[in-house]
């Protein structure tokens, strides 16, 4: 019984692609600079460090990354669907980051966060049509899944997620959070930013959000996520 216990009271190691200590420091860091932007609203009360920017982009801004994202949709990709076939029914464009529209898009995204171009994915955006969703899921990675072994050498953890409805939709398509009794609906321009961690740098599971179903209309969003460390397309 002793045994046991001294096991279950043991410190367990960290792995250090998803250091708890590196990652409170950024979310400490990224959130300190977000409330200080003049506009921002911390929406996440004690339970998230959630943010919403309304107007972070102007309206030909949405206007010419639609017409970008429209330029080559494919079925969104899911690292798996554990709740069932249809999880993620949305279609993506992966943006080229030479494009000029792409390249400004990155550096308002890094510097109203305070982050580097290096630690971000490549740029997304999806189009959802009437009927499609992305049902309720985490950001960030969960360490005992297989996929962590290649992420974990592809910049580690997940940090903060940022993302930008490019317009607004007829009926339904809103973003709900459902443990922080919080939807946002789409509006033009509207930046939506979140720390994947708790202030601890834990996942944090009151982060769970989910796109809900499109009912009349189409929903156009920008999505994009930052790594713990430099992001790299091939696994190291």
């Amino acid at each position: 019984m002793l045994d046991w216990l001294r096991r279950r009271l043991r410190p367990q190691p960290v792995d250090e692609k998803a250091d708890p200590a590196r990652l409170a420091a950024i979310g400490d860091e990224v959130a300190a600079k977000l409330r200080a932007t003049p506009g921002v609203e911390e929406r996440g009360g004690d339970k998230a460090e959630l943010f919403l920017m309304p107007g972070f982009l102007r309206p030909a801004e949405c206007t010419r990354l639609i017409d970008l994202i429209e330029s080559n949709l494919r079925p969104s990709p899911l690292f798996s669907d554990k709740t069932g076939t249809g999880a993620r029914t949305s279609q993506t464009h992966f943006f080229n980051a030479g494009e000029p529209e792409v390249a400004a898009l990155g550096a308002k995204l890094d510097a109203v966060l305070g982050l580097e171009r290096r630690q971000a994915e490549t740029v997304q955006g999806q189009r959802y049509d009437v009927g499609q969703e992305y049902r309720h899921h985490c950001d960030f990675f969960r360490l005992e899944r297989d996929h962590w072994q290649t992420e974990r050498r592809r910049g580690g953890q997940r940090t903060w997620s940022a993302m930008v409805y490019l317009n607004s939709v007829e009926v339904g398509g809103a973003t709900d959070f459902s443990e922080l009794d919080l939807q946002v609906q789409p509006e033009p321009g509207l930046l939506i930013a979140w720390n994947n961690m708790d202030r601890n740098g834990r996942s944090n599971r009151k982060t769970r959000h989910a796109g809900l179903p499109v009912e009349a209309g189409q929903k156009y969003v920008i999505t994009q996520w930052y790594r713990m460390e430099d992001w790299t397309r091939s696994p190291r």
